[in-house]
């Protein structure tokens, strides 16, 4: 039986493996010319010492306020994921609700165009007035600021059903609910992830910056900032490269779903 597969070219494995080597190469050099430069500045000799003995044991605790790295990141995660799930929970029906009926429409639409431009971190005053802790408030900022890409998205996805599958529905007398399971859910999916990955990525961003404004004695925003308050320099470019490989992982996460569930997949 002929094998049809064929193994890549050396000259492919080049294009895609040269390029972000030598993009990683240039910015190691740029930084050794910045700390070369400035006396302050770690190099990246001296922050990569830092970084080894940081993840030999990331999840050290040596009191309320001096955990592990590890302990930071899944702190964070933890607000995310709570946040960003209340927001999945109350505004995927929302979207449905605005898609599918004019009126639920002509009366959420306002609200969403006037609060959406709002900077998430605003509505950070309101969280600590109301819930008195720092905790629920940035959960509270992070679920602000997921909602709206979750309605607008599953919103969009309903609106675009094809007409034609809502007129099958209607001479067949297909209930509501029927409706939604059978026709709406599986052809909108593909606009709720989409609408996922722009609100994860939206929180990812938004709990770093809720995280120093709290002074919370967990998280990887709060360890930044830390770091910075201690002029440990070293961990804090080691957080801002956790953060964004923390954040790379979870948009290629929510990317790699995207793709599966295309509209074939679906209705298969």
């Amino acid at each position: 039986m002929k094998n049809n597969y064929t193994l890549p070219s050396s000259r492919s494995v080049l294009l895609n493996v040269l390029p972000p080597i030598l993009g990683l190469a240039l910015l190691v050099l740029i930084w050794q010319i910045v700390s070369a430069r400035s006396s302050g500045s770690p190099t990246p000799l001296k922050t990569t010492e830092e970084a080894i003995k940081l993840f030999a044991d990331p999840f050290a605790q040596k009191g309320s306020a001096n955990q592990g790295i590890g302990w930071n990141v899944l702190s964070s995660l933890h607000r995310v994921g709570v946040g960003f799930g209340l927001a999945a929970v109350i505004g995927i029906p929302l979207g449905f609700l605005v898609g599918r009926f004019k009126f639920f429409a002509g009366m959420l639409n306002p609200i969403v165009s006037l609060l959406k431009p709002v900077s998430p971190l605003a509505w950070l005053p309101i969280g600590l007035l109301v819930f008195k802790a720092a905790n629920p408030a940035v959960v509270w900022v992070i679920f602000i600021c997921s909602i709206w890409p979750m309605i607008i998205s599953t919103a969009v996805g309903v609106q675009r059903v094809p007409q034609d599958y809502m007129n099958v529905a209607r001479v067949l007398r297909l209930s509501e609910w029927t409706v939604l399971t059978k026709i709406l859910v599986p052809s909108v999916l593909p606009h709720i992830l989409i609408g996922v990955r722009l609100a994860i990525g939206t929180a990812w961003i938004v709990i770093v910056a809720a995280e120093m404004l709290t002074g919370s004695s967990v998280g990887i925003g709060s360890w930044a900032w830390n770091a910075w308050s201690h002029q440990n320099l070293p961990h804090l470019i080691i957080a801002i490269v956790v953060i964004g490989l923390v954040g790379l992982i979870l948009e290629q996460t929510l990317l790699a779903f995207t793709k599966a569930f295309t509209y074939e997949d679906v209705r298969t």
